[in-house]
């Protein structure tokens, strides 16, 4: 069995379908520039380095942890916008 698989072709499968609240998510998502997710990310760096020389370490290792899910989200929204949702 073959298939012919193009780049960037869109899955028309209806068993892999997004649900309307992942379309409506994506939809709204795809309208912010990729850029603010980085700048999240670096801003909250900055942010949990004040609270480490402020001595507040909870707050630093709670804010430090911040940055890895912005680069996701932000990685996730260029996605959507280069392959689009189903």
């Amino acid at each position: 069995m073959t298939t012919d698989v193009k780049k960037g072709a869109k899955n028309f499968n209806p068993q892999h379908k997004e649900g309307p609240v992942a379309e409506a998510i994506e939809e709204q998502t795809a309208k912010l520039p990729s850029d603010i997710f980085l700048w999240a990310a670096l801003a909250s760096m900055g942010v949990s380095l004040f609270y480490k020389f402020q001595g507040e370490n909870d707050k630093s290792l709670f804010v430090g942890q911040w940055p890895a899910p912005f680069l996701l989200l932000g990685l996730y929204n260029k996605l959507v916008k280069l392959e689009g949702h189903d």
